[in-house]
């Protein structure tokens, strides 16, 4: 008697909340994640048998899911390190004829009404409509694991979730697995993609079955994006097609994610658009599971998702595809394992903003581009990478000869800001895709995200594209030594001949001094373009190391840089170099009885001659110094 007293109190009091127009999202999310919790809507694994029928759920158009009939072929134990595979065959007028999807996976799969597993997995040029099936069991032991309360650094912010809190020693989950290894300031973009295609596979050795490819729709992207994309993301599993947009948040778009909806991890948003697309297998509270595999195996991660909408099934013999883009975005993908990706849908993931100006074109019919990168240490370099490529050569697209210059700014958290400058000299408006992957925009902001000290945040990129279309460049043909012998002290004369695209060569006289040390020595000129040539830096042995030298201007693009060894050497430690330093104040300063010493490396002296374009080419000339007479 006096439980339902209770209950009715109870009751009574949450109408009157509700009556009062109050909301309960915490009480909700938490009764509704209690009752999934008991999960009796979900058929067992080992009750699996040949020849049953059921259905699964997916968006065959538009925003709402579709059943299509499933027929199990069996279970194929072992498929993977403690997993197994259900076989399937599946049926519907459109699956009859584009048999595998791209975009299918993470389609709950249903026996007796009760959900059984994901769409997941299937065969290069298939030839009938089968389908491998992730159980339902394995993925919901990656949803059980709990949320950090940071990743790398970053609240997730999720409204009305208890995250856990990580231990003292860890104040914040990092996602090694996408981490570039090398040098800290040498991030090379390539590199990395590469150290992910070895340590990600992508494949299983299973026949030819593997995932379903995660069609990473691209829109807003030129041919050199795509070509950029492609480079980077097909090796790690991902079919990058021109196919997407960049969508909006549309007014009659669902406001929650549904078992069988549309899933999209919103990689880049804004005038520039990249998205991986999948399904929603399974909506528990405040989370949810797809894909029923990973993504990119990241572990623990924090990518922005969104709710999509599909526009057609695109039909292919080597492996069909979902067209869609993003109508709402919503939430955070947390988790990417073996069997599933886990999103929060009150979780805010970081990004960061870019903004493009572009000066110098006339008429061009939009001269400044906006758009949002995910912050993540493999992805934000590179859909940098395909983001400034693609808005370059949409610009700079005409058959003339272009000369670019883009000049960036990198505001880190503390207002930090990095100023940078990248230019490039094309012919017939071709850019090249090498020019933009080692660009310092790029390779500083993969350096600074990969860093093994702590976490980076960038707040912002302010880039300025400025065009000229012209060949702005000149040709280093040679090199001429105008005193082949010199007085200790005096200055070496060169005459360095400079091939313009157009017209008759110039020639350009330098003036090298050469220090009384060379005396009787001859002495090696090494002649080279400014923008080839970095000064001397200590290696980075902390982040504000790192920031500083990269941050370090570099020799003028249009210029030219003499260069020569010095006598005496060069130590670097601790962010500090000391050069000219003689042989006995070396031997002096290096430890006895420690590993950790000075780098020790050759001197070498730079001078900087401005020239009026860029140049291409270097050469050399060696010069005897006199002998002092004593």
């Amino acid at each position: 008697m006096l439980i339902a007293v209770l209950r009715t109190a109870t009751l009574f009091i949450l109408s009157s909340l509700v009556g009062l127009g109050l909301s309960l999202p915490l009480a909700f999310n938490g009764a509704k994640a209690q009752e999934r919790k008991d999960r009796r809507d979900i058929f067992p694994l080992s009750q699996v048998r040949p020849g049953m029928k059921g259905y699964g759920l997916t968006v065959f158009e538009g925003t709402k899911p579709e059943k299509f009939d499933v027929e199990i072929i069996g279970v194929q134990k072992g498929f993977l390190p403690r997993q197994d595979l259900i076989l399937i065959k599946t049926r519907h007028p459109r699956l009859d004829v584009t048999r595998v999807v791209a975009g299918m996976s993470g389609s709950p799969i249903f026996l007796e009404g009760k959900m059984v597993g994901a769409y997941a997995y299937g065969w290069t040029f298939p030839r009938e409509a089968v389908a491998g099936v992730t159980p339902i069991e394995n993925m919901l032991s990656d949803l059980d694991r709990p949320i950090p309360s940071e990743i790398f650094g970053w609240p997730l912010r999720m409204v009305g979730i208890k995250p856990v809190r990580p231990s003292p020693r860890s104040a914040s989950v990092d996602a090694s697995s996408t981490r570039y290894f090398g040098a800290p300031g040498q991030y090379r973009l390539l590199e990395h993609a590469a150290q992910l295609a070895k340590r990600l596979p992508t494949s299983v050795n299973a026949g030819d079955v593997r995932p379903v490819e995660t069609p990473l729709l691209l829109g807003g992207t030129t041919a050199l994006g795509m070509q950029l994309a492609e480079t980077l993301f097909r090796p790690l599993g991902f079919e990058p097609l021109q196919a997407g947009g960049a969508g909006a948040n549309e007014i009659d778009a669902p406001d929650h994610f549904v078992d069988g909806g549309s899933l999209g991890v919103q990689l880049v948003s804004g005038d520039i658009s990249a998205m991986p697309l999948g399904t929603v297998t399974r909506v528990e509270g405040d989370r949810l599971l797809g894909f029923g595999h990973p993504l990119m195996s990241a572990g623990v991660t924090a990518l922005p998702t969104a709710i999509a909408k599909v526009l057609w099934f695109w039909a292919s013999e080597y492996r069909s595809f979902k067209v869609g883009f993003p109508v709402r975005s919503m939430g955070a993908l947390l988790g990417d394992r073996q069997s599933s990706i886990v999103v929060s849908q009150s979780a805010k993931a970081p990004v960061i903003p870019v903004t493009l100006d572009v000066v110098g074109v006339e008429g061009v019919p939009k001269n400044t581009w906006h758009f949002s990168v995910a912050h993540e240490k493999f992805m934000a370099p590179s859909f940098l990478a395909t983001a400034i490529g693609s808005a370059i050569q949409a610009v700079v697209s005409e058959r003339r000869d272009v000369s670019w210059s883009l000049d960036s700014k990198v505001t880190l958290e503390n207002s930090r800001v990095l100023t940078l400058e990248d230019f490039g000299v094309s012919s017939g408006g071709t850019i090249s895709a090498e020019d933009i992957l080692s660009s310092n925009v790029v390779t500083s902001t993969g350096a600074l995200l990969n860093n093994p000290w702590q976490s980076v945040f960038v707040k912002g990129i302010h880039a300025t594209l400025s065009v000229h279309y012209a060949r702005d460049l000149l040709r280093l043909r040679g090199v001429q030594l105008l005193d082949p012998e010199v007085d200790a002290g005096k200055a070496a004369r060169l005459r360095v001949s400079l091939l313009p695209w157009e017209g008759p060569p110039q020639y350009q006289v330098l003036s090298v001094p050469m220090p009384v040390q060379f005396a009787g020595e001859t002495v090696t000129l090494e002649v080279m373009p400014g923008y080839t040539e970095t000064p001397e830096m200590a290696p980075p042995e902390t982040l504000g190391e790192l920031i500083s030298n990269l941050d370090v201007p570099v020799y003028p693009p249009k210029s030219l840089v003499v260069k020569y060894t010095s006598p005496g050497s060069t130590l670097a430690y601790r962010g500090h170099v000391a050069a000219h330093l003689p042989p006995g104040a070396v031997d002096s300063l290096m430890p006895t009885t420690s590993s950790i010493a000075p780098t020790s490396q050759a001197t070498s002296t730079r001078l900087v001659f401005p020239v009026s374009n860029y140049v291409v080419g270097k050469d050399k000339v060696t010069v005897r110094v006199k002998a002092v007479l004593r």
